[in-house]
């Protein structure tokens, strides 16, 4: 059949992690691939008793459909729990989305026409990246360290560019990185986003999963004149499958987001919603998240100690203080695309860094998660891929 698609379908790709996840499926794999939270942490018995309970009270309007912005007391709860970061958000600036990946595809239908830029850090998440590509946007990336974007390269390069049309970023224990940004650089792109009146988009699924140190005050927090869209997500924290995630930004831009909802998919899971907003009625959510941080603490520090005995000494890695990832950068010479397969035959998987750079190149480098493996295979793991770098690190002597 010569069926035409639209123009658009010509720069969407696969995405390369979800398609990688279908290899990792095999039991005899150990991954640290997918930016997958540890399923034996999942609330089962206490989501038995939430969904029981929410359909005796209030099954048939959990089973109707709902307001597109969402169930009204979790909207509320989502705005009272905004106080972590640092915003007194009401409720009527909450939209619930299905998960925070909604959240990144509205912010490219509203704001993006075809050739405009978006300007992201260098590497950026791989599903932004492809949610705005079907936008048929561009990308601007921008340099950065340890404590998140170069705040000079972020003014000189979107000065030197038309149609910049809004900036991505993830502040907090970056995908794939690992980093946070300091406080500095967050005022410091406040103050580049003013200059040149765009919105930013502060994607935060991992802020709550702080390890160790003081929580940062978000982007959003010091935004004064409502430029700043934030994106929080209960896929990190709670249960990724119920899908809930969420938006928050004043009311002439969330509107928009409403309105782009309402053609998507009318609302979000009326049951899911409700069966969250009960689990917060009946338990502590904040002391499920405690409990999540203290083993994903554990692995982080053990997937990095073991990097440090068994990886070569050629291969430099970020320390996160939150969230799932750590970042791996090999000598320039080495491709991750090709070691990944030869990882695969050690039942071992990763995933390569190249892309995570929108415009291409970097693939020397690898995305390493450490929340959802146990431990003993998180030590067989890197031992495993430890040797696979030592005799990719020979070859290039």
């Amino acid at each position: 059949m010569a069926i035409k698609f639209a123009d658009r379908m010509e720069g969407i790709k696969a995405s390369e992690i979800r398609e990688l996840l279908k290899l990792t499926v095999r039991p005899e794999i150990i991954s640290f691939a997918g930016g997958l939270p540890a399923p034996e942490l999942f609330p089962v018995e206490e989501m038995k008793v939430v969904s029981v309970k929410v359909l005796e009270e209030a099954g048939r309007q959990a089973l109707q459909y709902s307001p597109t912005e969402g169930f009204a007391p979790l909207r509320e709860k989502i705005a009272n729990r905004m106080t972590k970061v640092g915003v007194a958000a009401k409720a009527d600036e909450i939209l619930i989305t299905t998960g925070s990946q909604q959240g990144l595809d509205f912010a490219g239908k509203v704001f993006l026409n075809p050739g405009d830029f978006v300007v992201c850090e260098s590497p950026s998440y791989l599903g932004a990246i492809n949610a705005f590509k079907a936008y048929q946007c561009k990308f601007i990336e921008i340099e950065t360290d340890d404590d998140g974007m170069l705040i000079e390269d972020l003014e000189k390069k979107i000065a030197a560019h038309n149609n910049v049309k809004m900036i991505y970023v993830i502040p907090d224990f970056q995908n794939p990185t690992g980093r946070t940004w300091s406080l500095e650089r967050r005022r410091g792109l406040l103050d580049v986003a003013r200059k040149f009146d765009l919105p930013v988009v502060e994607d935060n699924p991992y802020g709550e999963l702080r390890f160790e140190g003081e929580m940062l005050p978000s982007v959003k927090s010091m935004d004064t004149d409502g430029r700043v869209i934030f994106l929080g997500t209960f896929s990190k924290t709670f249960c990724p499958g119920l899908r809930v995630g969420w938006v928050c930004a004043e009311d002439s831009i969330l509107n928009k987001f409403i309105t782009v909802k309402q053609g998507a998919d009318l609302q979000s899971n009326s049951m899911t919603q409700r069966e969250l907003d009960m689990f917060m009625e009946l338990y502590s959510l904040d002391d499920h998240v405690e409990k999540i941080k203290e083993v994903y603490r554990k692995r982080r520090t053990l997937m990095l100690d073991t990097m440090k005995q068994y990886f070569p000494e050629e291969v430099s890695y970020t320390y996160p203080n939150g969230g799932l990832f750590t970042w791996a950068v090999m000598p320039p010479k080495l491709n991750a695309r090709d070691l990944m397969l030869k990882a695969i035959e050690k039942n071992v998987a990763f995933v390569p860094g190249g892309s995570f750079f929108p415009n291409g190149g970097q693939e020397n480098t690898m995305r390493l998660n450490y929340s959802n493996m146990p431990e003993d295979l998180i030590v067989e793991g890197i031992k495993r891929l430890g040797e696979v770098l030592h005799d990719a690190v020979r070859t290039i002597k």
